[in-house]
């Protein structure tokens, strides 16, 4: 079983042992009300991050508190038990915990492809003395990805299909994205799909982009959301509602603030100064880019990483 289908399992099991989010956010009459997000410490968050200090969140009565997690993994269940009130996940893992029949709902956008070839925040490296010279060199080589069936390995499926190559011969190998600069350059991997900073730090030991697999799979692709419970929306609309406002303001705000996002990145990440001002900037819309989540709805089912179609309009706002 695959780590994603065993997260989906345990996040099933909670939904069923604590109710699904029975509990209720914890608030007062005479106060704000007290939410926990589960976020994951990358450049992705910079938004949610900048909204609390920038106070978006306190302004709409909410004392927002931003728990660090490994990844869906842990955030998943812990919004289906009601751990956590809200969450950051990529879309592939939340479309395939929908096809599994959690009770899940996209509260707001999280952050987008740059759409810009050879400029995204996220692409397939190769050491500088590779044969391969384009993603339709990829198949029969051994490929670094971060976690199996999953956003990752979809996406560049689909960088494969658009150069003419056929993805069943891909050979992905699972590794987290820390250790993939240094199994790149050693050889055990031939390609590795990273993300910054590590594509940036890959960058300046030699290896280059073969292709751009968010840009390739949809244009401006929205790769990440912040979502909660439907027992939640359920409970507390408002609260939903004004959560929701919030991250729109938020991401508006980062987008057009690139370097008070860089700033406040090193705040939560342990990323130098001097990398964060070089790394490349994912985008941060601030509505969901609904037709990219279709097409990668549309591509989950294709590589049958989910068995029937997700009614993707029930799952987004």
């Amino acid at each position: 079983m695959s780590d994603v289908r065993r997260f989906l399992a345990f996040a099933l099991v909670a939904c069923l042992v604590a109710g699904c989010g029975s509990d209720p956010p914890a608030s007062s009459d005479e106060g704000p009300d007290r939410v926990d997000v589960g976020v994951i410490a990358i450049l992705d968050v910079a938004p949610i991050y900048l909204g609390k200090e920038k106070g978006f969140f306190a302004s709409r009565g909410i004392d927002l508190t931003l728990t660090p997690a490994q990844g869906g993994a842990a955030i998943v269940p812990a919004v289906v038990s009601g751990q956590y009130q809200f969450g950051f996940s990529n879309v592939v893992s939340l479309l395939l915990a929908r096809s599994e029949r959690l009770p899940l709902k996209v509260v707001s956008n999280g952050n987008n492809s740059t759409g810009v070839d050879g400029a995204d925040f996220g692409s397939v490296l190769v050491r500088g003395d590779s044969p391969i010279r384009t993603a339709a060199d990829l198949p029969g080589h051994d490929i670094a990805v971060n976690t199996l069936r999953n956003i990752v390995d979809t996406t560049v499926r689909a960088s494969v299909r658009k150069a003419g190559a056929d993805p069943a011969a891909l050979r992905f190998t699972e590794l987290p994205f820390p250790d993939m600069p240094a199994a790149l350059r050693s050889g055990k991997v031939d390609a590795a799909f990273m993300v910054e900073p590590f594509q940036s730090a890959a960058r300046a030991q030699g290896a280059r982009s073969v292709a751009s697999s968010y840009v390739d799979a949809a244009p401006d692709l929205t790769v990440a959301v912040y979502f909660t419970s439907q027992p939640l929306v359920e409970r507390d609309p408002d609260l939903v509602r004004r959560f929701g406002e919030a991250m729109r303001e938020s991401l508006a705000y980062a987008d057009a603030h690139p370097d008070e996002a860089r700033r406040v990145i090193g705040t939560y990440t342990k990323i130098a100064p001097e990398v964060i001002a070089q790394v490349t900037l994912p985008k941060w819309p601030p509505e969901v880019n609904r037709a990219s989540v279709q097409t990668l709805a549309d591509l989950a089912l294709r590589d049958g990483l989910i068995d029937s179609p997700v009614d993707v309009g029930a799952l987004l706002p």
